[in-house]
């Protein structure tokens, strides 16, 4: 299995390019975005050695279906998916903060609390919970958006006093928040899954405010299975989950958490497998749809082909 780890293209009217964590962004016209998304994997906001086979595929088609499925809640950036791994949109000035919801106690937020604070970006949890117990009720934890290094936590109360973003605008995405969140709850439990958290990012146009980036992948959400639950809970068993966090999980077992003098732990041809395993076991799950493998002799060349085809509808 081929994995596209890097992409290196010279599109029509190019007048930029990005290269982010997982995904290959190249402006196009100053006006358009072609949204690469590779098969890079990171983790503790490192890019991990190997690349993982369809992952990207797995990301952009998972993306694709809930961007559709929410812009009656709130406009999106995308304007065209030309390719499984790629999608078209307009470019917008992206807000300086992640707007991370999260329904249960799970992931980071479970390693503060286990860890003796009880206030996550400035937001106070009761005493007495357990890992991946339900909240009383949805909670926000943003980070700040790093162009370099690690995201880091921040209360509402500093975003504001800050400037990062104006209080009308913050509102909007509060609201937009909630309610991308619920509407992602409600699409999870049709398919036997809890959403657990998530994280959207958002981007404004003049005055018009777009959700943009990827929402409800494994990348950027936890699901757990909601069958046994419950009963896993009550006997204070792991849950079964399908989230990006079990290869966190991996790393921390092998000693790597992403800090300075840490080295990522060897990637087998194994692990690598079952990693992308994982995401397609997600992607059929989430959707309910069969994943079909596009196992293209030349996946770059598909690429470039399509979007340079796309590209041509939009330019005229």
């Amino acid at each position: 299995m081929t994995a596209i780890k890097e992409t290196n293209f010279s599109f029509p009217k190019q007048t930029n390019f990005y290269k982010g964590k997982v995904r290959d962004v190249y402006t196009i016209d100053n006006r358009f975005m072609a949204m690469v998304v590779t098969d890079r994997i990171s983790a503790f906001d490192v890019v991990l050695p190997e690349a993982i086979p369809f992952k990207g595929q797995v990301l952009n088609q998972i993306a694709a279906k809930f961007l559709a499925a929410t812009k009656d809640i709130v406009p999106n950036w995308v304007i065209d998916t030309p390719d499984e791994m790629v999608t078209i949109g307009r470019i917008c000035e992206p807000f300086k903060v992640e707007m991370v919801v999260r329904g249960y106690l799970a992931g980071h937020a479970w390693r503060e609390y286990s860890a003796g604070r009880r206030s996550v970006c400035g937001v106070s949890l009761p005493e007495g919970l357990k890992e991946n117990d339900k909240l009383p009720q949805p909670i926000i934890t943003p980070t700040t958006k790093a162009s370099v290094g690690h995201d880091e936590d921040i209360s509402k109360e500093d975003i504001l006093a800050k400037g990062i973003v104006s209080v009308a605008d913050y509102t909007y995405l509060e609201n937009y928040t909630y309610a991308l969140y619920q509407r992602g709850v409600e699409m999870a439990a049709e398919r036997g899954l809890i959403l657990v958290d998530t994280k959207y990012e958002f981007g404004k146009v003049g005055e018009e405010i777009y959700l943009i980036d990827e929402i409800h992948t494994p990348d950027s959400s936890r699901y757990f299975y909601a069958d046994g639950y419950e009963k896993r809970q009550d006997a204070d068993e792991p849950q079964k989950q399908l989230s990006k966090e079990f290869v966190r999980k991996w790393l921390i077992e092998n000693g790597f958490q992403g800090k300075d003098g840490q080295v990522v732990p060897l990637m087998t041809p194994e692990i690598v497998n079952s990693i992308s395993d994982r995401y397609i076991e997600l992607y059929e799950q989430i959707t309910g749809d069969t994943f079909v493998k596009n196992e293209a002799n030349d996946v770059v060349k598909r690429i470039g082909q399509n979007v340079t085809a796309a590209l041509g509808q939009l330019l005229i």
